[in-house]
Formats: structure tokens, sequence, C-alpha cells
């Protein structure tokens, strides 16, 4: 019956031919030695290449060696160069190459996370990273982890079961009766949280209006006197890495202060979360491990390939009530079933990733790599002060803001030194006032590339 369907006879041909994974092999190897070389900036001629993407679908298939060959010759070029050791913006991590290693094996697996008895290695690795993370961050013993897209969607699930957990304690069941006539709960947030925090609490129907916003001091933290009174109808939301400054809350004051009151404490750590597993950062993260719930990333701090964000929770039951499922055609088999501690059924399995890269680092590698990037930042910040910049933030982590000028000044000092190909920075605003924002996030960032960079830098001013 196949025998009169061309194309998929010829895309079965293809399965078997072992050259087309040659191929990509060697693309990768061309891509994976050339990234620390290349312009971080993809070059005006190599964005203009991209129009060759911009075709009708062609009605006859096209071979997978001709589709492989486009994408390196068009695609790589066109990729910033995020996984080399100049590119500071947007906190993206470099990647560990035994977690890109195992990525690719992955792949060619395509498991479906959702269920233990669709993909039994899968559970069985989260399982396994749950515990490891637990014990690096120093959390309670019990939470629950989900392995999710990043930390955006991370927030979203801990702030669910937050949500379920205060209307549930007021005697109202949110997953039965929805949130019509549902009684109102209080969020209370620092007015610089990240945007993605008022982005989840619109999706989750609590508003961004009926926020209680706290003002924040100099560096970002949110300011503890000026914390409403709580009660056990409130959650508190709280920061571990403002995403300009890298400044973390006051958790030993505010969370114990929370906790007397009863209220539900969630801590976005996107990057900062990390800083946990080292004794160096004590005094930033102390009292964050008695908080209700966390989200974080590791493609940010922790260098695991896109995409990988945890959401943490205290309380396993208020996380898998929030996302529970049930069908008549799932099997359960009494072991992790993934789907419960997610938004999604169906997912890649990019926990191994994960447990590729903590098993690479090990403890101690994870306390290196935390140390070294607060370093390097470090670093960063006093050679641009050694040639005259202005550093505007406490360098606490892994972020350092830099003074240029008035918004115009800013934007063209930024067009200058991206364009110049030697590193990659964004800029942001502070109480109206513009900076460059240098986010120091990948292993492979080395202090000639900050020599370099600073370089970059005194000659775009001059420019």
């Amino acid at each position: 019956m196949s025998e009169n369907y061309e194309r998929l006879n010829e895309i079965r041909n293809e399965a078997n031919d072992l050259t087309i994974f040659e191929q990509v092999k060697d693309y990768a190897f061309d891509y994976m030695n050339e990234v620390c070389n290349r312009n971080v900036k993809p070059t005006e001629q190599a964005l203009e290449n991209l129009k060759i993407f911009e075709e009708a679908l062609p009605s006859d298939g096209v071979s997978a060696k001709e589709i492989l060959k486009q994408l390196h010759e068009y695609g790589s070029p066109a990729t910033p160069a995020q996984t080399g050791g100049r590119y500071f913006g947007f906190v993206n991590g470099g990647v560990i190459p035994a977690a890109v290693a195992s990525k690719w094996l992955t792949d060619v697996w395509d498991q479906n996370t959702a269920l233990n008895v669709i993909s039994p290695i899968t559970s069985t690795l989260e399982e396994v990273c749950e515990k490891w993370i637990v014990e690096l961050l120093g959390l309670p013993t019990g939470t629950a982890a989900g392995f999710v897209t990043g930390s955006s969607t991370a927030s979203l699930c801990a702030m669910a079961a937050a949500r379920n957990f205060l209307l549930k304690r007021k005697g109202y069941d949110v997953v039965k009766n929805g949130l019509f006539g549902a009684p109102p709960i209080r969020v209370v947030v620092s007015k610089e949280a990240h945007t993605t925090i008022f982005k989840a609490l619109s999706v989750l129907g609590l508003g961004t209006e009926r926020v209680e916003t706290v003002p924040s001091d100099g560096e970002g933290r949110i300011d503890a006197s000026k914390i409403p009174k709580l009660d056990d109808n409130t959650l508190l939301i709280l920061q571990a890495g403002n995403v300009n400054t890298g400044s973390f809350d006051n958790f030993s004051e505010i969370i114990k202060m929370a906790k007397e009151k009863k209220a539900w404490v969630h801590v976005d750590g996107a990057f900062g979360l990390w800083a946990a597993a080292s004794d160096k950062f004590k005094k930033l993260t102390d009292s964050v491990a008695l908080a209700d719930s966390w989200a974080t990333d590791a493609h940010k701090t922790l260098n695991v390939p896109y995409d990988s964000g945890i959401v943490l929770c205290r309380d396993k039951t208020a996380l898998t009530n929030a996302l529970q499922v049930d069908a008549s055609y799932i099997i359960a088999t009494g072991k992790r079933d993934g789907m419960h501690y997610t938004l999604d059924m169906s997912r890649r399995a990019r926990v191994i990733e994960l447990w590729a890269a903590l098993k690479s680092l090990g403890k101690n590698g994870v306390k290196e790599l935390v140390d070294e990037l607060f370093d390097k930042a470090c670093y960063f910040a006093k050679k641009l002060e050694q040639n005259g910049f202005k550093v505007l933030n406490d360098v606490v982590f892994n972020q350092v803001t830099v003074y240029i000028g008035d918004q115009k000044q800013t934007n063209e000092f930024l067009a200058r030194l991206q364009n110049s190909g030697v590193c990659w920075c964004g800029g942001s605003k502070r109480n109206d006032v513009p900076f460059v924002r240098i986010s120091v996030c990948s292993y492979r960032t080395t202090f000639a590339d900050i020599d370099k960079s600073v370089e970059a830098f005194v000659k775009a001013v001059q420019s």
C-alpha cells in the first residue's frame, strides 16, 4: 500500500542514511570550534541572507542533506554567539559539554515525558534531579520539583499552587468552582519584580491592578519596612537576583516575618537561587529555604541548554493538586508521572540535560561555577571603573550596570558596541536612569574575554 507514497518512502530511506547525521555532526563541530572567535552579533550580511528562508512551502519535499546544508550555511552565521565567552545579554548561560551532548542523544530518543510508563528513564531522572537540587540548595526535604520551559512557567505553576492553597484555607475549592465568586486573596510584590511575575498574576486571574506593590531600595531590594501587614490570606513574592542589579531581598528578615503570619512566600530566583549552593553567598540566601515555593532556570547560571526551568514547592500536594489531570487512557504505575508537576502533559526530556550538567559539575563544580561568575563580574566592574566608567550597582552576584549618559547616548553607545562584534550587552532602566546591563553567565567567559570587552567599551565611547 505504501509503495504509492513516494515522498514518505524517500524519508524512510533517509532514516537509515547515517551520513545525514555525520553531516550535521560536522556542522555542529564547525560551529562549536568557531563560536568563541566569531562576531558575537551576526553581521549585516548574515542577517540579510536570512531572506533565503522566506519562501512558499514547496510542493515536493526537499532532502534532509539540502535542508541541513541550508541551515548551517545561512542559519549558523545568523545566530548570536550566545555559547561563547563574550555574550553578556539577557542573562543567557553557556552550555556544559555533557549537557549538550546528552541533548543530542535524547533528541534521538524523542521521549514524551508525561508518564512513567511512557518514559521510565525520564521519570527516574526527574526523581534523581529533584533530590539533588533540594539538597544542593538546602531546601526542605520532601520539596517537589517540576521541570518546565523556564522560570516564567515555573512561577506560574508555583503561584497557581499558592492561589489554590490560600483559597482552600478559606474553605473555597478553586479547582471545582473556578474563580467565579471566590473570596479575594492578597498579593504583595516589589515594584521591581520581574515582568513575568505580573504576567503570571494576570494569567491566574489575580490581576495586576489589585496587587499591593512595595517600593524598593537603591539596589532593587524590596523595602522590608514598607511591606504592608501580612496575614494568612497573602501571597508574598520575593526575589533572589534582581534582573538589573542582581540584588537579593532580605530573606532572613522578611520570610520569618511572613511565616509568623502564615503567608505563602514565593521566591523568583531565575538566576540567583543557585547562589544557595555556595557558602560565599550565605548572607544573601540565608533563610531562603523557609519559603513555600521557588522558581529558577538551569539554562542561566547552571549553563544547561535551553530550555530548562524548575518549579520547586515545599508542599508537594499543593503543587500536584493545582496541576493534576486525569483521563481513562492514562496509565498510573504508582511511580513519578511528570505531567502532574507541570502545565504540560507532552514534554521533551529536558531533565536529562539537567541531570548530565549536575553530574558533570558535582556539588563542588556548581559551587565553583557560581563563585567564578561572581569573581568575573567583579573583575568586569573593576576594569570598567579603571577606564573611567561609572558602575551603578553593588556587584553581589553576576550583574553589572554601567552608566553611559542619557537615553540617546546609551542607545548610540550600545549600537556601536554591539556592531563591533566583540561583545554583546543590552540596555535597561531603573528609576528613569538608563544604563548598560552586563550579565556574566557563561563558564566559557575568560578574564581575557572581559579585557577584550572592556577595550570594546572604551572604543564605543570614543567613536
